[in-house]
C-alpha cells in the first residue's frame, strides 16, 4: 500500500488563501491517515501551524505574487504590470522547470489556491491536478489589464493554466470565473472556532459593560492611526503586536495566545477590509462585522453582497474609519438579531471531490482503483 501524497502549492497573498485550504486539508487528512502533504508557501510556518492540523513538509517558496500591493486597500498596478511581463517573458521556461520540480517530487495530486504555474507545470509533468478559490488571477488580471495591448497573450497563458487542471473548485461566494471551463461551485470553506469569550474577558480584565473590537486586515500590513483616534468607553481594540500601541483601550492579540480562528469567534466585533477568509469565517462564527471597501478590488462586491445576506454586517468609509468613529455603527451592529450562519460544508464537499486520487493510491497493491 502506497502512501498518496498531495502538494498544496498555498498563496502569500495575505493570509485568506490559507484560510481557504487548510480545512480542505484538515477534511482530507481526516479521511486518509496516510496522506503526505507538502505545502509550498511564502507564509509563516507558524501561521501554518496555526491552521493545519495534519503534518507536513513546508517549502518556503512562492509560486505566485497575486498582485502588488501599497497596504491592504490599495494596489500598485504599475509595479503589478511589470511583474506579470517580467514573469511571462520566461513562461516556457518556467513552466519546464516547474514540470522538472513536480516530477521530481511525484505527488499523487496538485492542489492549487490560487497560483497557476504550479497548475502548468503539473499538466507538463503529466501529475493531474485541482484548483481551488474565490478568485482567480486571470479574472483579476482582464479586470485591470484587458485594455493594455501587452495583456492578451499573458491572459491566454493564465487561463491555459487554470483550463489544464482536473477542475476549479469555485467557493461560494466567489467571483463568476465564466472563462474556466471545469468550475465546479462549492459552499462556503470556513474554519469555526472555540467561544473563548469568558476565558478571554478574564484575561484582559475587562469590565463587565465592556465589548472587545478585533481589527483584522489580513497578511499585508496595514496600520489604523488608533493614537488619535477620540477616545472610546465601552470597547477595546484587539490590535496587532506591530503597530505598538500602548494604550488603555487597546491590546495586542498575538500575546493572548489564541488561534486567530478562536479569537474572531470570542470577540464582539471584527473590522475589516473585504476578504474571503475574514468574511465567510466571521458570517460563521456569527460574527458581526463593520467593513470599509477595497480601492478598484472587484472580488469584493460578490463578497459584500454575500456577507449581508448572510451575517450581521455593515460599511463604514475609510475617512470614518481613519478618524475611529466608529461607535455609531457599531452600536447599531450590536442591537440588529444575529441571522443564522451559514454551514461552511465546502470543505467537506472539496475533500470528496479531491478523495478519487489519494484513495486510489491508497489502494493496496492487487486492487483496482476507482476512477475519479
Amino acid at each position: 500500500m502506497h502512501a498518496p501524497h498531495l502538494f498544496v502549492d498555498i498563496s502569500a497573498h495575505g493570509f485568506g488563501h490559507l484560510a481557504q485550504a487548510a480545512p480542505v486539508i484538515n477534511a482530507l487528512a481526516a479521511r486518509v491517515p496516510m496522506l503526505r502533504l507538502t505545502v509550498r508557501s511564502g507564509l509563516p510556518q507558524a501561521k501554518l501551524h496555526e491552521r493545519l492540523r495534519c503534518g507536513f513538509s513546508h517549502l518556503e517558496a512562492r509560486s505566485d505574487f497575486g498582485y502588488v500591493m501599497l497596504d491592504a486597500m490599495r494596489v500598485d498596478l504599475a509595479a503589478t504590470a511589470e511583474a506579470y511581463r517580467r514573469q511571462h517573458a520566461d513562461w516556457e521556461q518556467l513552466v519546464d522547470e516547474e514540470a522538472r520540480f513536480l516530477a521530481d517530487l511525484r505527488p499523487t495530486l496538485v492542489l492549487s489556491d490560487v497560483a497557476y504555474l504550479p497548475l502548468a507545470g503539473a499538466a507538463r509533468a503529466g501529475i493531474p491536478s485541482v484548483a481551488l478559490c474565490s478568485l482567480n488571477w486571470a479574472e483579476l488580471f482582464a479586470h485591470f489589464f484587458a485594455a493594455a495591448d501587452w495583456a492578451p497573450p499573458i491572459h491566454q497563458q493564465m487561463l491555459a493554466a487554470y483550463n489544464s487542471a482536473e477542475f476549479f473548485l469555485r467557493l461560494t461566494p466567489g467571483m463568476a470565473m465564466t472563462d474556466l471551463q471545469r468550475r465546479r461551485c462549492i459552499a462556503p470553506v470556513a474554519a469555526l472556532g472555540a467561544d473563548r469569550r469568558q476565558a478571554l474577558r478574564r484575561q484582559l480584565a475587562c469590565h463587565a459593560n465592556e465589548r472587545l473590537v478585533l481589527i483584522a486586515f489580513g497578511g499585508i500590513d496595514t496600520r489604523l492611526p488608533i493614537a488619535d483616534w477620540p477616545q472610546t468607553t465601552g470597547i477595546r481594540w484587539l490590535v496587532p503586536q506591530a503597530w505598538r500601541l500602548r494604550q488603555a483601550n487597546t491590546a495586542d492579540f498575538e500575546p493572548l495566545g489564541l488561534p486567530m480562528i478562536d479569537l474572531l469567534r470570542s470577540v464582539d466585533a471584527v473590522i475589516a477590509k473585504p476578504g474571503y477568509g475574514t468574511f465567510a469565517e466571521a458570517a460563521c462564527n456569527a460574527t458581526p462585522l463593520l467593513y470599509v471597501r477595497r480601492q478598484e478590488w472587484p472580488e469584493q462586491d460578490c463578497l459584500i453582497e454575500w456577507l449581508h445576506a448572510h451575517a450581521t454586517c455593515a460599511e463604514i468609509g475609510e475617512a470614518e474609519l481613519r478618524a475611529g468613529c466608529l461607535q455609531p455603527a457599531l452600536a447599531d451592529l450590536w442591537q440588529r438579531p444575529q441571522p443564522r450562519p451559514p454551514l461552511p460544508t465546502g470543505a467537506d464537499e472539496a475533500a470528496t471531490a479531491l478523495l478519487p486520487w489519494l484513495a486510489a493510491a491508497a489502494t493496496p497493491v492487487g486492487d483496482p482503483p476507482s476512477a475519479p
